[in-house]
């Protein structure tokens, strides 16, 4: 029946006078309602949407008809305050009444005409009701945003606590002191905030791929960038594919620094990416470091990239320890890292240790 707080609603069951203060107010392009009976009353007051105001002649004030309108106020939102009108004969009491309606209608606002009543009085206080109710509309929707804000904050610090915790636990089973466990939880802590202060700069869904991978290698690729190449598109990553993915550039990083390129001065890092048609693909490759050999046994480094890729992308990605450096390729479908597209449903998830 109503319009979001925008239509009035009229209960004056005696003579006319309901129908003509609908016509009167709908004159002057003010949406209105006149209920005919106690029924017609109780069904509108049970509306899920809530009347801009409410008019009432004195004679209509049962004491049914007080107690229907208590049920609605107290059924109101917090942020709701409700005008009601009551329209009173001359020499009737208003100060009187009013003291009674405000002990029996909390919640509202109470005023009182008398009558016979002029026009511009009733349009001016049902216009300025109107307009109180514009500002509740206001004041619930901000209401709402700052719920939907506080239940996302509250789901993103839960999130975030879960991987810190995890990554303290992957990083403690592996370390073999505690300065070993200190430097690397550290640096892998240090890149989880890096990728959150991306996320939060670019609106909190999306980060770009090259910003992503400029943030991992910026602090130890020398100058400008001078000990590492990146090519590829632009792409947007989303969230989850985005720690995922720094983590595992952190952990391959780590490496180059301890034992690949970036073990000595003329090592050089190249990252490439490409997308074709549903796939993406990312190479990296070491260049000018340490001569390698392939390992007797994969270590723990080895096997957390070779998990972190499976998680991102579905697929294990081929690692191999050439002689001028360390190479890996990784690929898969484009819609588990991009942001805005959904994953089928259907491909098997793997979680690595």
């Amino acid at each position: 029946m109503f319009s979001d707080l925008e239509e009035v609603l009229i209960y004056a069951p005696f003579r006319n006078d309901g129908q003509m203060l609908s016509s009167l107010l709908e004159t002057h392009a003010i949406q209105a309602s006149a209920c005919l009976d106690v029924d017609a009353l109780s069904a509108a007051l049970k509306d899920d949407r809530l009347p801009g105001a409410l008019i009432l002649t004195q004679e209509a004030l049962t004491a049914q008809v007080i107690a229907l309108v208590r049920t609605h106020l107290s059924a109101q939102p917090e942020w709701s305050e409700l005008t009601v009108f009551v329209l009173v004969e001359k020499g009737a009491l208003p100060a009187t009444m009013a003291r009674y309606l405000a002990e029996h209608w909390p919640g509202s606002r109470q005023v009182f005409y008398q009558r016979p009543l002029a026009t511009i009085e009733l349009l001016s206080g049902v216009q300025s009701a109107l307009l109180a109710r514009l500002r509740q509309r206001e004041v619930r929707d901000h209401m709402a945003l700052e719920r939907e804000l506080r239940h996302e904050l509250n789901h993103r610090v839960k999130n975030i606590l879960a991987s810190v915790t995890a990554i303290f636990r992957m990083t403690a089973r592996n370390s073999s002191s505690v300065e070993e466990l200190t430097q690397t939880f550290g640096g892998r802590l240090m890149t989880l905030g890096s990728v959150h202060s991306a996320l939060f700069e670019a609106g909190g869904e999306a980060v770009d791929i090259r910003e992503l991978v400029t943030l991992i290698l910026s602090p130890y690729g020398g100058q400008e960038g001078a000990r590492y190449e990146l090519s590829g598109p632009p792409l947007d990553l989303n969230k989850d594919a985005a720690t995922n993915l720094s983590l595992t550039l952190h952990e391959l990083t780590t490496n180059a620094i301890k034992y690949g390129a970036w073990s000595v001065e003329s090592g050089r890092i190249s990252i490439a990416w490409k997308v074709e048609g549903p796939t993406f693909t990312l190479s990296w490759r070491e260049t000018g470091g340490p001569e390698l050999s392939e390992p007797t046994r994969r270590g723990y480094g080895t096997r957390y990239i070779r998990s972190s890729f499976q998680t991102l992308l579905g697929n294990p990605p081929e690692i191999r320890f050439e002689r001028q450096g360390l190479a890996l390729d990784a690929h898969g479908p484009r819609n588990r890292i991009e942001w805005g597209s959904h994953p089928d449903q259907n491909e098997a998830e793997f979680v690595g240790s």
